[in-house]
């Protein structure tokens, strides 16, 4: 055995380094508090093994909507451009921006003498043909009453001139029906009930026909239109539910506050999935009686796709999830928890409805879940007292 020749540097530093190692094994020894025993594998809990308190639940059974979320844009059901079919001058605007308007309710007139000249020209057209017209039958009823002492050409010939003023007459008559139409151009009544914009066009400007900017955009808000889209998924079960239903309640609510807006029936599903997105878009109409829906507002939009009879409820919060997907701890006759995998099928008003993993009447922990594990010792309410 030989001796380690502590002058070189070499030998210097692992001598060094072993000290080290055996000062720090020391030292975690001395630390290591006296009886201290790892918990046994399988019963975590709180000290000492103690029973960890939480809060319970019962699974239970109830009936629960299962509805499609999506965020939804508010539409006007109709809107309309006023614009003037003829030319001239603006005499009067009789519409007050912002008012709601009936269908039929003038909104503006037009100078109408132009027109009311042209129409009062057609009439006395009409007049002067009826007057050669009723002269030329009086003839033909004469001429045909001479019977011999007159010549077949000339019946012939009065005849035909009766049937041409016959035919002036139906010209003059239709003359007469474009120019009355002409002349009430210059009242402009509303289409459509609904609510004035603003004012595009005022008092005394000359308008024409041909004019890009309107009068005045009227927009129908009572019933209104919510415009949205759901997964292309989704698709058969809506066309499965319209074909038994013949219609589907659709929610609107607050994206701020969740409260609820408004409730209408599905009008439309469109005729063609967007290939770019994935996604099918839909139209609701809603009644908007209160009026708290606005053309160009953002809007959560619940479809009401079925309601599950006797579903098997548990609350919301007892759901956990892990690596292998959600679970919750059921509590055992012995007071016990065990992780058990579910299937959720909805989460509804803070009920979480469940397809598969418990049974009715199983208790599970909805608070309190942070220290336990399969085999966990637990503690409730009603557990003050007990051993």
């Amino acid at each position: 055995m030989g001796f380690v020749d502590l002058k070189q540097p070499g030998n210097r530093r692992w001598i060094g380094l072993g000290a080290g190692v055996v000062a720090a094994v020391v030292a975690a020894f001395a630390l290591w508090p006296a009886g201290q025993s790892a918990k046994p594998a399988g019963r975590p809990g709180g000290p000492d093994n103690r029973p960890v308190p939480v809060i319970t639940a019962t699974a239970g059974r109830k009936d629960i909507p299962i509805y499609l979320d999506a965020l939804g844009t508010v539409q006007a059901y109709n809107t309309v451009t006023v614009r003037s079919r003829v030319d001239g001058e603006l005499v009067e605007v009789l519409f007050k921006e912002g008012q709601d308007v009936r269908v039929g309710e003038v909104l503006a007139q037009i100078d109408p003498r132009t027109y009311r000249a042209q129409y009062e020209q057609a009439v006395a057209a009409r007049d002067k043909d009826s007057a050669q017209l009723e002269a030329a039958r009086r003839d033909l009823a004469r001429y045909v009453s001479l019977g011999d002492r007159v010549t077949g050409q000339s019946v012939d010939t009065q005849r035909a001139l009766v049937r041409q003023l016959e035919a002036t007459v139906r010209a003059d008559e239709a003359a007469i029906s474009n120019a009355r139409t002409i002349l009430s151009y210059t009242v402009i009544a509303s289409p459509l009930d609904g609510r004035a914009g603003m004012r595009l066009v005022d008092r005394g400007n000359i308008v024409r026909a041909s004019d890009a900017t309107g009068l005045v955009t009227l927009t129908q808000i009572q019933p209104i239109s919510v415009i949205f889209t759901l997964p292309q998924q989704n698709l058969p079960a809506i066309s499965d539910r319209l074909r038994q239903d013949g219609k589907l309640v659709v929610q609107t609510t607050q994206p701020e506050t969740g409260l609820r807006i408004d409730s209408g029936e599905l009008e439309l599903v469109d005729n063609q999935i967007d290939q770019t997105t994935g996604t099918i878009k839909l139209k609701a109409v809603m009644p908007n009686a209160e009026r708290q829906l606005w053309p160009g507002g953002f809007v959560n939009v619940r479809l009401l796709l079925s309601v599950r009879t006797n579903g098997l409820v548990i609350p919301a919060p007892a759901l956990q999830r892990g690596p292998k997907g959600t679970y919750v701890f059921v509590v055992k006759p012995d007071r016990t928890v065990e992780m058990r995998p579910v299937k959720v099928a909805t989460i509804e008003a803070n009920q979480a409805l469940l397809d598969d993993g418990l049974e009715d009447g199983e208790t599970v922990v909805t608070d309190g879940v942070a220290k336990l594990a399969t085999g966990s010792r637990i503690s409730t309410g009603e557990d003050k007292g007990r051993p």
